[in-house]
């Protein structure tokens, strides 16, 4: 069994040794696992999405702390309605055109406080666009994966048909030569049926695996997959040490910032703000023009029941963020905590399988194969042994996908 495994293998790779050389220009670009989350982050609607609010909160930064638009006023004052002069703007004396500015003036504290409020928000989107960043990363490095170990679990599965459909090419001469029984050949063919089955659930697992990556990298997920996965190293102590920089938790500092800077706005609501005017006025001929100026002044002299509730009210929203991010920091931890438990238990399990576990799988095979040939057993057991040998690998296959998922997940918790 093992020289017809053997000798498949070389004739597949005889096959794509042929077909490469005979069409050189058919060779299509690879796609790496670093590659993928560079793709990722700079194309993906996400990250475009998180770019395009920090423009946003940058460009709107600079009017934050800009006085408001002045406003112009253009009136008649003292028009006569009745009498000799009625609705004339010349002949009454008191009658005047009236042009005027007026340009309103927030106090320096509340334009600090706007200006504050601007800066924390921009801070604010750098943190998400960063987080966002980190996230279309992990997930397209996890795609990858995906299409990876489907494609390494069909190919497992395609070298056992391929063993299974030499067995029955060979079964015809070995029931002639009386070695095997009748019943050998059939329980073959239901050994193929069998592995067919999962054939096609092997080809959907790569289709639906394929189309995860799409998301992420588009056109390029159909293209071959380059290289293995890399080695991922896991330190807890320091995956724990950095949980306080996780992606979810630096927004918080920004946002208690522009909760910080609303509240000293609200706070300079108790200093008032103030407004000029400057006016021009003029008359009839023989009357002279006049030019009139005045400042008006806000009297917060309600601070109980206006100023101060709102100052309350801004400083229990800095309390009430950092009370959500403790508790989203306890939460990352819980979460961090038990996928570093999983990853030690699936190392324990994988060492464990590839050591003894595959070599008594291996054992089994070897030894079944030998019975079968001497005579004392029949080809359900060495059916059997080779099954089992296979679920041994693709067991392995899986307990390996599972830990490369938890080493990625666990060393993409901290943004650059």
């Amino acid at each position: 069994m093992t020289l017809l495994r053997n000798h498949a293998r070389a004739t597949s790779a005889a096959l794509l040794a042929l077909a490469t050389a005979a069409a050189p220009g058919l060779a299509r670009a690879d796609l790496g696992y670093a590659e993928t989350s560079r793709l990722a982050a700079d194309q993906a609607p996400t990250t475009l999405m998180q770019r395009l609010a920090l423009d946003s909160a940058r460009a709107g930064q600079p009017s934050a702390a800009t006085l408001p638009d002045p406003r112009l006023s253009v009136g008649v004052d003292n028009l006569p309605l009745s009498g000799p002069d009625r609705l004339s703007l010349t002949r009454d004396f008191m009658t005047m055109q009236r042009f005027g500015v007026m340009q309103e003036v927030p106090n320096r504290a509340k334009r600090a406080a706007r200006a504050a409020g601007a800066q924390a928000k921009v801070e604010r989107e750098q943190a998400n666009l960063a987080a966002a960043r980190l996230t279309v990363q992990r997930e397209a490095a996890l795609a990858w994966l995906g299409v990876w170990f489907a494609e390494k679990r069909a190919a497992q599965l395609a070298d056992l048909e391929r063993e299974i459909q030499l067995l029955i090419d060979t079964l015809g001469a070995r029931i002639a030569a009386g070695k095997s029984m009748p019943a050998d050949l059939t329980m073959a063919r239901q050994e193929a049926l069998a592995l067919a089955d999962r054939r096609d659930d092997a080809r959907r697992d790569i289709t639906k695996a394929r189309a995860t990556l799409r998301r992420w990298v588009d056109a390029r997920a159909g293209e071959p997959l380059a290289g293995e996965p890399p080695t991922i190293t896991v330190a807890d102590e320091t995956v724990l040490a950095g949980l306080h920089q996780h992606t979810e938790i630096a927004p918080y500092t920004a946002m208690q910032a522009m909760a910080q800077a609303e509240a000293g706005e609200a706070d300079a609501d108790q200093r008032g703000d103030w407004s000029w005017e400057a006016v021009y006025s003029r008359r009839g001929p023989g009357y002279p023009d006049m030019v009139s100026f005045q400042v008006r002044l806000d009297l917060p002299w309600q601070r109980g029941s206006r100023q101060q509730p709102q100052i309350a009210a801004r400083l229990k929203e800095v309390e009430r963020l950092g009370a959500e991010r403790e508790e989203v920091l306890r939460r990352h931890r819980e979460e961090v905590e038990a996928q570093l438990a999983e990853l030690q238990a699936l190392d324990a399990q994988h060492d464990r399988l590839a050591g003894a576990g595959s070599q008594l799988s291996a054992e089994r095979v070897t030894l079944a194969l030998a019975s079968y040939e001497a005579g004392r057993s029949d080809l359900s057991a060495v059916l059997g042994a080779r099954r089992e040998a296979v679920e041994t690998r693709l067991r392995l296959i899986d307990l390996e996908a599972q830990r490369s998922a938890l080493r990625v997940r666990l060393t993409t918790l901290i943004a650059e």
